[in-house]
């Protein structure tokens, strides 16, 4: 029924002696005027107002969000049963709060006295039901939020293993997870995480075999969270790494719920928030972002090639351009002759530097790159394949630059393309530059002198604690079984030990 008259006749009648800060009033009235005040008088906002045929005064609000709440939920285990109550009996009110858990056959209901757990739980989905002349909410679970159907994963392909990959929704992803490993040790917390959006995150780990002082430096890392709102993981990626400087990722990413399994058997902790399909993974050490889930579908010797390959490619792609500029820029004399010979005719009619040849042909890769990301799905790749092949054959034909550029450019960046993290991607795309300009000006020493602090910098970064290079360095020769070189599965799995 409307209650527009009855919110402003209560509203006129009460004060604020009535309304404490942080409990609820003992009218139902003055409660939803407060409400409705605090939310702006919010157009999704759905309040039903139930009344006694036996007793005026005792009559019953039902509020939720309209969007975030199951209707069918609300009238078939909330309003109807309250109405039918109300009809057949006529018991006082002690009596109505006392069998309440009867009334309401929903999964799960619970009571709060507290305003601000109050509006928590109607701003989360639930429905809320308030009685006149009683100072508890009861809570009805009946959240119902919107969420697109379980896809394949769109940045981490394979072409065997699970086809199923995260969704936005937490209570999806935890689901997830938990279809794969159905052991009593998996344990899940909860937090929210941003003043604003209240954002829900999970932290989840197997006890037993993830380390408690580690899972420990987590949970205060994110409870130590001070933001207006996360909309995505890396909020709290940025916010709980050891080093906020650094362009090296420190925690894992993905959107695959069998990788996430993999690395909580191996004593990891997954972070999920709600909003976002990629979940992260602490600790992360460098040899990770070389690991895909496939690895672990097919033979060792093939998995452990492949992860050599990946990591050649990660080198290729960083220093390709930077070499090639140096030994044609300084060190011509370490180029054989007739290679020599060849690079210098096909620059003969170049009128620009080398390093400009380079940074034209990057720039113009890069550009592409985004081009293809950005645009709609069914002509980005086909606009990003076309266009390089059209601009990179006729920059050569008319005389920018040479063909061995486009070449070496080229392999640059198909060498990214392998590399099955796009965080380390992002990493040799910024690292390539700095090493053209540095090899520009001083050649194969300037490539190795930054190097050298690359390695140093890197050597020096933790993961939630743990070394970066582990279990390289410091060498643990235990754990030397699943870096670059995969051993058998059997020499992999460890049983879990509940404690």
């Amino acid at each position: 029924m409307r209650i527009g008259r009855s919110l402003k006749r209560s509203k006129e009648k009460s004060t604020t002696n009535h309304i404490q800060v942080n409990t609820l009033s003992d009218v139902v009235n003055e409660n939803l005027v407060r409400l409705m005040n605090e939310l702006g008088h919010s157009s999704d906002l759905s309040v039903r107002m139930i009344e006694s045929p036996h007793q005026k005064s005792v009559q019953a609000a039902v509020i939720h969000l309209d969007g975030l709440a199951d209707a069918n939920i609300i009238n078939e285990n909330i309003v109807d049963p309250l109405i039918q109550w109300f009809k057949e009996n006529n018991q006082i009110l002690t009596e109505i709060e006392e069998q309440a858990s009867h009334i309401l056959t929903v999964s799960q209901l619970t009571v709060k006295e507290s305003w601000q757990e109050f509006i928590s739980a109607v701003l989360t989905g639930d429905t809320v039901v308030l009685l006149n002349g009683s100072t508890k909410a009861f809570i009805a679970s009946t959240k119902s939020q919107p969420s697109r159907a379980i896809t394949e994963p769109t940045s981490q392909t394979v072409i065997r293993g699970p086809k199923d990959s995260f969704t936005e929704n937490l209570r999806t992803n935890t689901s997830l997870i938990r279809t794969r490993i159905q052991n009593p040790d998996v344990r899940l917390e909860s937090l929210k995480v941003g003043s604003v959006t209240q954002t829900d995150i999970g932290i989840m780990y197997i006890q037993g075999v993830a380390d408690e002082s580690i899972v420990k430096e987590v949970k205060e890392r994110v409870k130590g969270i001070d933001i207006d709102g996360v909309l995505e993981s890396n909020y709290i990626e940025e916010l709980i790494r050891d080093d906020s400087a650094t362009i090296f990722p420190l925690l894992l990413n993905t959107e695959r719920p069998d990788a996430v399994v993999g690395n909580l058997l191996e004593g990891r902790i997954a972070i999920i928030i709600q909003g976002t399909p990629f979940v992260l993974i602490v600790p992360a050490v460098f040899s990770q972002f070389f690991q895909s889930p496939e690895d672990y579908y097919q033979h060792q010797y093939i998995s452990s090639f492949l992860r050599l390959l990946r990591l050649g490619a990660f080198f290729l792609s960083m220093y390709a351009s930077a070499i090639y500029l140096a030994l044609i820029t300084h060190h011509q004399g370490l180029i054989p002759t007739t290679l020599i010979v060849s690079l210098m005719a096909q620059r003969e009619n170049v009128p620009f530097p080398a390093i400009v040849e380079i940074l034209v042909m990057e720039m113009a890769f890069e550009i592409l790159r985004e081009a293809g990301i950005r645009m709609p799905r069914a002509i980005g790749p086909a606009v990003s394949i076309v266009g390089a092949l059209i601009l990179g054959q006729a920059a050569v034909e008319a005389g920018f630059v040479g063909a061995s550029v486009v070449i070496i450019v080229a392999i640059s960046a198909i060498s990214s393309f392998t590399l099955p993290n796009t965080s380390l991607v992002n990493v040799t795309r910024g690292i390539r530059f700095i090493l053209i300009f540095i090899s520009a000006f001083i050649g194969l020493y300037g490539i190795l002198l930054f190097t050298l602090c690359i390695w140093l910098h890197m050597s020096s970064l933790r993961s939630i604690g743990v070394p970066y290079f582990a279990p390289f360095a410091p060498f643990r020769f235990k754990e030397q079984k699943d870096g670059f070189f995969r051993f058998p599965l059997s020499s992999l799995l460890k049983k879990t030990s509940r404690k």
